[in-house]
């Protein structure tokens, strides 16, 4: 059995050479007015570890700025978000809520806030993104429990079924006077599907507190870009192009926005030649295999970004694809076929290429 932690980030953060796109794909978003003007003419950049991955950020600070207050914000939100969703660590608030007795729960605000906005998403793509298959995630070995045995990689239909009958966002209770959730008995919530792009979201509300409203955060691929540069540039981010894939190199200027991207080649294990993904789908309480290698989609969020691009990979090729053209995403497949892969995106994503009149939304 082959097991990958960890994978190459979805994307690349730098400017385009000289320029030049080339036959490249550019996609600029919609902006309304002109953007807002930077706060100074520097950039400054950060980075380091956090979330089991790694961050960055660069941005413009407002003058007689000190670069230390920065990072202090920054780490104190990666910091935050820890203590509050990673079931890594024993005493953070979701570890206290999976292993509490049955009963309500009293949740903070913070938590409490994510928790409602995960299952409001949850409630628009019918589960397909699920902050309440922790038990499906510790079973299939992509949780704080650690790989499975070597020797029983792949969990038994009776242990699928007893994981399912704990799991299901439509099963969790909610006190809303209280701000409290029921805990049913064994159920573990998991915030993976939803987390890196909220961290993402909490950075860029430090950064702009402190005054860099122009600035650009990336965690673990998940990025949103605020404002634009000095000059005047936006923030340019490569779309990493997976192996086989026929779309060209694919540039994007992250102005007020964010993207996300989801895909069978992050964190994965091989077992008897078949690869199993680490997006559970809820429905079945088996890792997703539909075809689709890869989704990116590009929201005002990077939570929702995060969200909805594991939503659609669930859902799959067709009716992933009719839900986001249904909602109006901005999203972009990849999809395996045995004639190789094949992309295809939405009218929202073709409206955000340079040459738009030569982007018709692919069947």
């Amino acid at each position: 059995m082959k097991r990958s932690s960890s994978a190459p980030s979805p994307v690349t953060i730098g400017d385009p050479v000289a320029n030049d796109f080339g036959e490249n794909r550019v996609l600029i978003p919609p902006v309304e007015g002109g953007p807002e003007r930077p706060p100074s003419d520097m950039v400054w950049s950060l980075e380091g570890l956090s979330m089991g991955t790694s961050w960055q950020v660069r941005f413009v600070p407002p003058p007689a700025s000190d670069l230390q207050t920065f990072r202090t914000a920054v780490e104190g939100e990666l910091d935050t978000v820890i203590a509050l969703f990673s079931p890594w660590i024993s005493d953070s608030e979701i570890s206290r809520f999976n292993r509490a007795d049955t009963g309500f729960v009293p949740l903070s605000d913070e938590f409490w806030s994510l928790l409602t906005d995960s299952l409001d998403i949850a409630d628009d793509v019918n589960g397909a993104v699920d902050p309440t298959l922790g038990a499906l995630v510790d079973l299939w070995g992509f949780g704080p429990t650690g790989p499975r045995p070597s020797l029983l990689p792949v969990p038994a239909e009776t242990e699928v079924a007893e994981a399912l009958k704990v799991s299901g966002w439509n099963r969790l209770r909610l006190n809303r006077d209280e701000r409290a959730a029921l805990q049913a008995g064994h159920m573990k919530l998991d915030f993976s599907g939803i987390a890196k792009g909220h961290a993402v979201d909490r950075v860029s509300d430090a950064l702009t507190r402190l005054g860099a409203t122009s600035h650009l955060v990336e965690i673990g691929g998940e990025l949103k870009g605020r404002g634009v540069k000095p000059d005047a540039q936006p923030w340019w981010v490569e779309i990493e192009a997976i192996e086989g894939s026929p779309a060209p190199r694919t540039v994007c200027a992250l102005v007020d926005l964010a993207v996300a991207t989801s895909g069978d080649w992050r964190k994965t294990f091989s077992h008897n030649g078949r690869n199993y993904s680490h997006t559970i789908d809820g429905s079945t309480g088996y890792p997703v295999q539909n075809g689709v290698a890869q989704v990116t989609v590009f929201e005002a969020t990077a939570m929702r970004a995060d969200a909805l691009a594991t939503a659609l990979t669930v859902l799959g090729p067709y009716e992933g694809l009719e839900l986001a053209r249904a909602m109006n995403l901005c999203a972009h497949f990849l999809i395996r076929t045995e004639a190789g892969i094949r992309e295809t995106y939405t009218s929202a994503y073709a409206a955000m290429m340079e040459d738009e009149a030569s982007a018709s939304p692919h069947p």
